[in-house]
């Protein structure tokens, strides 16, 4: 019953899709939602990954083809992400102290600094992602990556970490997961990225390695992040997961495009 709930919750919240209404989140929903994110976002990925590789095979150029596909998965997930990672480096960035940084991230308004995080993650998602398109069997692995950089949830609501508030979704899911648990989930998703990864390669440069190493620079970004938010806020918020996601995205792709040439 959890489980089910669960992917409601992560569905409704990092996607577009309607789910109506979840009667009751608890503990075990909250932390079911951030296992299954990877997972909720699956019918966005799909979407995205038709478009983008369409755009390959209509030989548009590849920044445009990785830039369809991101402006797809940023619809997709109505941009909240995005909203995240700009409202977060705002706050880190601008507030001298803990509730001014919270002032900041609560308000909205996005800053030079946060709107130069979302042009810079841009650019690198969408370059990385178009190169890896226009190579035999790219589709697949992009969607695996996408995927994969939904496990920075896990990650953020690992159990030692605390919510910076105590109002917002980010209190409602911060502390969720047991760390064994998250580490489990980066596992688990690593392993489907690396076997994805193992198999555009053999039609390629045979770089059967980035797998490993993709998912090894995205975990360790996702935790720099949230060292640096933890020292500066005291805990996580909601905006501190989709700053996550996007972090954890930008890293995995740019390693993975390594694998062109």
């Amino acid at each position: 019953m959890s489980a089910a709930a669960g992917l409601r919750l992560a569905t409704g919240t990092t996607t577009i899709i309607p789910v109506g209404r979840i009667p009751q989140i608890d503990r075990s929903v909250a932390r079911s939602a951030m296992v299954l994110t990877p997972v909720a976002v699956l019918p966005i990925v799909v979407l995205a990954t038709a478009a983008g590789a369409l755009a390959a095979h209509l030989h548009l150029p590849d920044i445009v083809a990785g830039a369809i596909m991101i402006g797809v998965l940023a619809y997709g997930s109505r941009a909240m992400h995005l909203d995240g990672l700009a409202d977060t480096v705002d706050g880190l960035g601008g507030g001298w102290t803990r509730e001014r940084a919270l002032e900041i991230m609560r308000s909205g308004d996005v800053g030079p600094m946060g709107v130069s995080a979302v042009v810079l993650a841009l650019i690198v998602q969408s370059a990385a992602l178009g190169a890896v398109l226009g190579t035999p069997r790219g589709w697949l692995v992009t969607a695996a990556a996408v995927c994969f950089s939904r496990i920075a949830t896990a990650l953020t609501a690992d159990a030692r970490l605390p919510a910076a508030r105590s109002d917002g979704m980010g209190a409602v899911v911060a502390g969720s997961v047991p760390t064994v648990l998250a580490a489990g989930v980066v596992l688990a998703h690593a392993a489907i990225l690396s076997a994805a990864v193992w198999w555009w390669q053999s039609a390629g440069p045979d770089r059967v390695w980035l797998g490993p190493v993709a998912a090894a620079c995205a975990v360790t970004a996702v935790l720099l992040l949230l060292q640096r938010v933890i020292h500066r806020i005291g805990g996580v918020t909601g905006d501190v997961f989709g700053a996550a996601i996007e972090v954890s995205l930008a890293a995995t792709l740019l390693v993975l495009s390594a694998g062109v040439r």
